[in-house]
């Protein structure tokens, strides 16, 4: 049975994020068409990964045979969260937008996962073709012909990373203006919220069956 990676970034918990609302409608649909499947769930608001450090940045470019206790220490957090990317064959990471960009915990997890002549910069990577999904939440709207559209740097850094880095199947699911509902000024913009919110977790749910159709056959 297929394994899913679901990586959750929400400093919000359960019931006050939008971007986990859709990651469990996803998770949701997957985990009923694949009952007997495995879903690895990494909470990196709760349970945090080590920022990379100058130990785990060098030691991805060296012998093991040569690294320090510390390189050897710092490397080996690195091939743990390689590893469990590259037992998954989809990955489900939900990806709010603060400040313009991704959550520094989620840079934290590429800054480790991305590693050269491993999952990138070679033909023989492991997650090569692997599909991932990615809810982009974000409180406005950042689109094209929006007052915002140059200030999108979620959607371009990612697909650089999962398709020009990583080589992986990317496909975006994006839940927009929810800040509406608590902003008074947006209040006109509510019914756009509300509309966007049902049409990312109507995605959320036939793209999670239809990977998991596709992965069975």
């Amino acid at each position: 049975m297929a394994t899913l990676l679901h990586i959750d970034s929400s400093v919000f918990p359960a019931g006050a994020s939008a971007s986990r609302a859709v990651t469990d409608a996803f998770r949701t649909a997957w985990e009923e068409q694949h009952p007997e499947g495995t879903v690895i769930h990494r909470d990196l608001a709760a349970n945090p990964v080590p920022h990379i450090t100058a130990d785990a940045h060098t030691a991805g470019f060296a012998d093991p045979a040569t690294h320090t206790p510390e390189q050897a220490a710092a490397f080996a957090e690195r091939v743990r969260l390689i590893d469990e990317l590259e037992q998954a064959d989809a990955v489900l990471i939900g990806a709010p937008m603060y400040n313009f960009a991704i959550p520094s915990t989620l840079k934290a997890w590429l800054d480790n996962v991305i590693l050269m002549g491993r999952t990138a910069g070679t033909e023989d990577s492991k997650i090569k073709g692997t599909p991932v999904t990615v809810i982009a939440s974000r409180g406005g709207a950042y689109g094209p012909g929006t007052p915002r559209e140059g200030f999108e740097y979620v959607q371009t850094y990612l697909r650089a990373v999962f398709v020009d880095a990583l080589g992986m199947e990317l496909e975006f699911i994006v839940p927009e203006l929810t800040m509406a509902p608590q902003n008074p000024a947006m209040s006109d913009l509510v019914p756009l919220y509300e509309a966007s919110r049902e049409r990312a977790l109507g995605d959320a749910a036939t793209k999670a069956k239809e990977l998991a159709e596709r992965l069975a056959a």
